[in-house]
């Protein structure tokens, strides 16, 4: 991969956010390939396993530029980093080329990388992983993201939540940064196949609103009036079915 080149899984949209802060939002999705977890219940491997590398195309930022351009059909909207982690990538000329043309950027990363471009972001979403993901939480890095961040993007956390212990975690997130707003969202434990790329879009969905109501149960009975709840809306309208 040139110096400077972008590692893409795959640039798709206009859809909407289907999760998190910006849930319902128009948005065209730039997934990058590469990323230094690896959650036990992550919904994007094709993004992630090294096994798929051979999918993931190097691209110039302008390469990148053009495409997310002719999705949008020339019309500024928000652009959504994601991946894997996107932090691992060079995405600041990206995001200076997009505001030039008046389009915001939002990016999601678990917190274990941080860059100082994230404070030419319009949106940061920090999204650090709970226990049932495997993977532990370096909270000294996650500080410095949002050190980073400071005085620059909106900044808002989102913690994936499967069981007692994940929202135990979520709570201690909480109470570690209490002037950030938490979303809470419901973990999907039937992802698709990393190489399922077809109209395939079988999943469980009456776990996963079961999930989701025991979920708003223990907020609201633990009077925890500071969180936001919300589904992964994208998976309540298309299940797994990747690219919307």
């Amino acid at each position: 991969m040139s110096v400077g080149s972008i590692r893409v899984s795959e640039i798709f949209g206009p859809t909407i956010q289907g999760e998190g802060a910006l849930i319902g939002l128009p948005t065209v999705f730039v997934r990058t390939g590469g990323c230094d977890y690896r959650c036990s219940w992550c919904d994007s491997l094709h993004a992630v396993d090294s096994a798929f590398r051979d999918q993931w195309i190097p691209m110039s930022t302008e390469a990148v530029w053009h495409k997310v351009t002719e999705l949008s059909g020339g019309k500024p909207l928000t652009v959504s980093l994601s991946g894997g982690n996107p932090a691992i990538q060079p995405l600041r000329p990206l995001i200076e080329l997009g505001h030039a043309q008046g389009y915001r950027f939002a990016l999601e990363t678990q917190g274990s990388i941080a860059q100082a471009w994230f404070r030419d972001l319009d949106i940061l979403v920090i999204s650090p992983k709970p226990p049932s993901s495997g993977m532990p939480t370096d909270w000294d890095q996650v500080d410095h993201c949002l050190q980073l961040a400071a005085g620059g993007p909106e900044v808002a956390l989102k913690i994936v939540v499967f069981d007692d212990t994940d929202y135990e975690f979520a709570q201690r997130a909480g109470q570690r940064y209490p002037q950030i707003p938490l979303f809470l969202q419901p973990g999907n434990h039937t992802p698709s196949p990393p190489d399922d790329d077809d109209d395939d879009a079988r999943i469980d969905i009456d776990g996963v609103m079961d999930r989701m109501h025991w979920l708003v149960d223990r907020v609201t009975a633990d009077q925890w009036f500071a969180v936001r709840v919300l589904p992964q809306l994208h998976v309540l309208l298309w299940g797994n079915k990747r690219g919307v």
